[in-house]
């Protein structure tokens, strides 16, 4: 005898595949009339894709989903999947078949595929719902300008911030840090890292000393582009060497002012823009972790979110943002066997790259809700969640030798984050 429970779940699953159908034909029937057969068919079977997506998420698999919509990638998967094997299974099929073989392989086969993919689908919803964890919320660029310094402290005073970043080469660092060292008075779980800026701001080191990392001005000029570029030389190359011992002594001297501030403690480093996951940075500061006392770095590996509107995903690309993700990831993944080999602590998961410095909306939403159902990895700190809170910009920013963060900084998406972190 079928179980109570099975035997319900196969009926569910047999009425869902009948609605489905029927919305096949329906719809086949409909644009057959408007439109030539072969494009109807591909939309009519969408249509019925699109019903089989809702009606197993809601009902077939409802213990699993909660009675929420599958991720959205397992409709393009069943979609696909399905559409190819309908287009090329006639052709692929011996004609030494009988026909009613051949009609019964062309019935089942899309039946178990849709059947397999649904119940991967529930399986994936169902883990995601099991596991809870609670991502960091993180703020970069405090010392940036005294709006952000603000904006930070606030939240972090409201408990909407577990940690910040400190831009020791910012205009207004040392107030920043003051600040965040009498709220750790309160909230001692506070944390506080330091933000390797190696793009733009005053140089810590003297600017004599490193004259190929600066312009006349003193300010550090190499665009996370140019400081990829320097990663493809070879080692032994005459320019590579001379850059890289300039860069040893601004990486020392941005550890040294961090620790200025903050003693002895262990350090936690991440970077602006992050730099500090480029290979030539990378390289440098993992040389240096054991004897400065670095024990943490941020990685950036960002799961992509589910259940985002389209016109997200269309700004992500038009905003170069998905291109940010591509090679943030790339850079991510070769970085971590070698932080792992140094003994150095990081983060599971992260998101903020995707959609840098936009995250507020469906954005921040879908990304917290992807971080918190993360399966929790062992020795790895917790998933961390980026944003750029800031107020309307109070100082001039290019003069301080921060140029590229000017737009950035004076952006109203700078107030909307600070919202959007206030409401989580």
């Amino acid at each position: 005898m079928i179980p109570r429970n099975l035997s319900s779940r196969l009926s569910l699953y047999g009425l869902v595949g009948v609605v489905a159908a029927a919305v096949h034909a329906l719809v086949l029937l409909a644009l057959g009339l408007l439109i030539p057969l072969w494009l109807a068919n591909p939309l009519a079977f969408l249509a019925a894709s699109l019903a089989g997506y809702i009606g197993h998420a809601r009902f077939t698999f409802r213990p699993e989903t909660g009675g929420q919509r599958f991720a959205r990638r397992w409709l393009i998967v069943q979609y696909v999947i399905n559409l190819t094997v309908s287009g090329l299974l006639p052709i692929a099929l011996p004609t030494a078949f009988g026909e009613p073989v051949r009609v019964a392989i062309l019935v089942f086969t899309p039946t178990a595929l849709n059947a397999l993919i649904w119940s991967r689908a529930a399986r994936f919803s169902r883990r995601r719902r099991e596991f809870t964890i609670t991502p960091l919320r993180h703020a970069d660029d405090l010392g940036l300008s005294p709006a952000t310094n603000q904006a930070i402290l606030e939240l972090a005073s409201q408990r909407h911030l577990d940690s910040c970043s400190l831009l020791v080469n910012g205009p207004v660092a040392a107030a920043g840090f003051n600040a965040w060292r009498k709220l750790t008075n309160t909230y001692p779980k506070l944390q506080i890292c330091l933000h390797l800026c190696l793009t733009e701001g005053p140089s810590c080191a003297d600017p004599a000393l490193v004259p190929a990392l600066v312009d006349s001005h003193g300010h550090l000029k190499r665009s996370f582009g140019q400081w990829l570029l320097l990663s493809l030389l070879p080692r032994r190359h005459p320019s590579r060497r001379r850059i890289e011992d300039q860069l040893r002594l601004e990486v020392n001297a941005q550890i040294e002012r961090f620790r200025s501030f903050c003693g002895d403690a262990p350090i936690h480093l991440d970077g602006h823009q992050h730099i500090h996951l480029v290979p030539i940075v990378l390289k440098t500061v993992l040389a240096r972790a054991a004897e400065t006392g670095i024990t943490w770095v941020r990685r950036t590996e960002e799961p992509l979110p589910t259940g985002l509107p389209l016109s997200c995903w269309g700004k992500a690309i038009r905003q170069s943002g998905l291109l940010k993700w591509l090679v943030l990831q790339v850079l991510s993944r070769r970085a971590r066997p070698a932080i792992k080999r140094c003994g150095l602590a990081s983060n599971q998961s992260f998101a903020g790259v995707l959609f840098t410095g936009q995250m507020a909306g469906a954005p921040i939403v879908a990304a917290w809700r992807e971080l918190s159902s993360a399966k929790p990895q062992p020795g790895a700190t917790p998933p961390l969640l980026l944003a750029h809170p800031g107020g309307p910009l109070d100082i001039d920013l290019v003069s301080a030798g921060f140029a590229v963060s000017q737009p950035f900084a004076a952006s109203t998406w700078r107030q909307r984050e600070w919202q959007a972190l206030q409401d989580l």
